[in-house]
């Protein structure tokens, strides 16, 4: 996490400093080829997920060690959520709901890392994951139904008076379904971030004022717990990003109401 200024009237601090994306070499402006914190993030966030999926299975020992009960723990808490929310049909599709799962949460874990740079708090990759999972499942949905796909937004169990107005309330939330399952992800990582950046911008205080002796202690404590709470909040958005996936998937397997 970035920084704080020590400044003549106080304390200066910014809690969106941590969010900015710089170059790791040299100087310049940024191209899409340029090496930057986040590539450096998302690149850890692939070797954690090789090292635990991968390499952590490889002897698949008959008594797992530490990393392959991880990976064998994330494959049947994905598996049964896909078959729970998707049903059989959505089978086929786990390894993409599973890829979705692993990303996400490796990368809000290695965010919790002082002095790490967030992935997930960063609207251009969550937007490209949100709006990747909207057009595979309505691609898909087309693909396996045809016409019949838009039967997802005729309610034929409503009122025929109210059908058209619902159908039109129904396929304005499907277009909003991309945003918000973007917008959630990176809205809630960062403003884990941005909280904690504020309390430990009190920490430090009891060397500038006496009334440190009472916002120091008082600010680390928040501190503590609110990484506490961040932690949590890691794995539920991972969670609510592939359910969510999962839900958009069932749509589109069986659009029928």
């Amino acid at each position: 996490m970035a920084g704080e200024e020590h400044s003549e009237g106080g304390l200066a601090f910014h809690p969106l400093q941590q969010f900015e994306v710089h170059r790791l070499f040299g100087e310049g402006p940024l191209q899409w080829y340029t090496i930057t914190n986040a590539t450096l993030w998302l690149a850890l966030a692939l070797v954690g997920i090789i090292l635990v999926f991968v390499m952590g299975s490889a002897k698949r020992s008959l008594v797992p060690g530490r990393l392959q009960s991880i990976g064998e723990v994330a494959y049947d808490f994905v598996n049964n959520m896909v078959n729970d929310v998707a049903g059989h049909d959505g089978a086929k599709y786990f390894p993409l709901v599973m890829t979705l799962f692993v990303f996400v949460l490796f990368s809000n874990m290695l965010g919790l890392i002082p002095s790490a740079f967030a992935p997930t708090s960063h609207i251009a990759v969550t937007a490209i994951l949100g709006f990747g999972v909207f057009l595979f499942v309505t691609l898909l949905g087309f693909i396996k139904h045809g016409a019949h796909f838009l039967g997802l937004f005729w309610m034929k169990d409503a009122p025929l008076v109210l059908r058209p107005v619902i159908a039109v309330i129904e396929l304005i939330s499907y277009f909003v379904r991309p945003v918000s399952h973007s917008i959630r992800l990176a809205g809630n990582i960062m403003a884990g971030h941005a909280v904690m950046k504020v309390f430990a911008a009190f920490a430090p205080m009891i060397l500038i004022s006496a009334i440190g002796v009472v916002v120091t202690p008082v600010s680390i404590l928040a501190i503590t717990a609110i990484y506490a709470l961040e932690v949590l909040v890691a794995f539920i958005q991972a969670y609510v990003f592939t359910i969510l996936t999962c839900v958009y998937l069932r749509d589109a397997l069986h659009p029928a109401h």
